[in-house]
């Protein structure tokens, strides 16, 4: 591992001005992704910002009736907060769908968004990655890609984010808040990550030097009959190879409200809005459900071993909103 400077700063001015002093820096967290990747020498900062004693740690209610989350919040905490149980279950679901009790006590909710793919030629350092090396190639499209993207990727990259936390929150359309020396700014979270494109290397649109300091869940009264359904090839502690957050508003056997996005199928939480619009006042049926699934997936591009993400992706739609519309009627 590279030798780094290490600082710690106790608020947002002084931890924006110790990074913007050093261009090599990055901020930490709990360093649950990012201590990993430089003991792999994919990350080599020459210093660290520790950001955990900024007063970035509560979840509030905000005046129009949603939740502000801090961006120091721990997963753990996030999980087991009442009003986020309560208001948005998937959110609470993914959370604790995600690595283990040891690593969600130390992970934060704004190094969980800032998270890099697993795809193991990007964790390889001896293997060409334009994720990591811009123009050195993609060798998952001809190598090893069972878990990676079926939507949204492109000849230079076909990577998938690791978040379960990422996809409910696309799923209920959060704002993510950031600081710059500039001034503070805001992204809807349909816009903080950027499409693979031929920049796969480029993955938030957060402005140089940027540093998240919350996340904002606008008021969503279908997101409290929501779930979050994570498929895995082990029973613990491991990645999704396909994952769903979704929300069902039923109202006389027709679909009011509906909320969904897929996991694991793309290099960002994949929101399926094409699939909602073709829910949304049609009847809530299987039948309209796999409809609905077949819409939105009808856009994956699968490469030879990764091709049952699709089907995987069409049941757990058909699944999940079968068993939130039952159970609405009881």
């Amino acid at each position: 591992m590279r030798e780094f400077d290490y600082r710690r700063a106790h608020d947002v001015p002084g931890a924006l001005a110790l990074l913007d002093a050093d261009p090599q820096a990055r901020f930490l967290g709990g360093g649950t992704n990012l201590v990993d990747l430089m003991k792999t020498g994919v990350e080599r900062p020459a210093r660290l910002v520790d950001v955990r004693d900024l007063p970035l740690d509560r979840v509030e209610s905000t005046p129009d009736g949603g939740l502000r989350i801090g961006a120091t919040v721990t997963n753990s905490d996030l999980a087991a907060h009442p009003e986020i149980r309560r208001r948005y279950p998937a959110l609470t679901q993914a959370v604790l769908a995600g690595a283990s009790g040891q690593l969600r006590n130390m992970a934060t909710v704004g190094g969980n968004l800032l998270q890099r793919t697993r795809c193991g030629y990007f964790a390889d350092v001896t293997k060409p990655c334009n994720k990591r090396v811009p123009g050195s190639g993609c060798p998952a499209i001809e190598g090893e890609h069972h878990n990676h993207a079926v939507l949204g990727a492109s000849e230079h990259c076909v990577a998938t984010h690791p978040s379960d936390m990422g996809v409910a929150l696309a799923a209920f359309d959060a704002v993510v808040s950031y600081e710059t020396p500039d001034g503070p700014g805001a992204l809807p979270f349909a816009d903080f990550y950027l499409p693979v494109g031929d920049t796969p290397h480029r993955e938030t649109a957060l402005p140089p030097g940027a540093l998240i300091t919350g996340v904002t869940l606008p008021p969503a009264p279908v997101a409290a009959r929501s779930r979050y359904r994570k498929v895995r090839e082990r029973a613990s502690y491991a990645f999704a190879i396909g994952s769903l957050a979704a929300a069902l508003d039923v109202r006389d056997g027709v679909v009011h409200d509906v909320r969904l996005a897929f996991g694991a199928v793309a290099s960002r939480p994949w929101r399926a809005r094409t699939a909602e619009r073709v829910l949304v006042g049609a009847t809530a049926d299987a039948e309209t459900f796999a409809a609905a699934a077949d819409a939105e997936l009808a856009a994956a591009r699968p490469l030879p071993h990764n091709a049952y993400k699709v089907t995987l992706t069409r049941n757990l739609v058909v699944a999940e909103l079968t068993r939130l519309t039952e159970e609405a009627a009881r």
